[in-house]
């Protein structure tokens, strides 16, 4: 199939769900890569998987448990790098968060669409359009090393 379809979930589901298979699919990846899925990695990966929306590091950094240690924003930084490298979150640039992937089997192209109202985001994933902006992209002479493309409007939820 060319295109994952978008999904914005009922804002009242049952978000366990989303955690639960999307650290299920960390472990998996991180395992096939012979990454190591640490803890603050593991924690950092699950709070973006809580919401279906941006977050910023600082974001993170507060919403993170800290236990004994002393907050370090360089603890974050490294465990998103390491998630975005191994496809397990995206960053959005239009917003300077991140999101957790909805389809983190496999490279792809994403194309997110943002809620202006109740800032959810939808990720979906259509081969069409990530084909379509490579193909224009050589014609320009360009190499497209990561086709994202940030889509702002209305949730169905906010009436668009």
């Amino acid at each position: 199939m060319d295109i994952d379809v978008a999904h914005f979930p009922d804002p009242k589901h049952d978000h366990r769900a989303c955690i639960d298979a999307g650290l299920e699919a960390a472990e998996r990846i991180c395992q096939e890569n012979a990454a190591r899925f640490t803890p603050d990695r593991r924690q950092v990966l699950e709070i973006l998987l809580r919401r279906h929306s941006a977050a910023g590091a600082y974001d993170i950094i507060e919403s993170m448990d800290w236990g004994d240690r002393k907050r370090a924003s360089s603890v974050v930084y490294r465990a998103l790098d390491f998630l975005a490298e191994n496809g397990l979150v995206h960053k959005l640039h239009s917003r300077n968060a991140f999101i957790a992937c909805s389809h983190p089997d496999g490279v792809h192209g994403a194309q997110f669409l943002i809620c202006t109202r109740c800032d959810r985001i939808a990720e979906i994933a259509d081969r069409k359009v990530e084909r379509g902006v490579i193909a224009a992209a050589r014609v320009a002479g360009f190499t497209v090393r990561r086709p994202m493309i940030e889509i702002e409007g209305l949730c169905p939820h906010c009436g668009g």
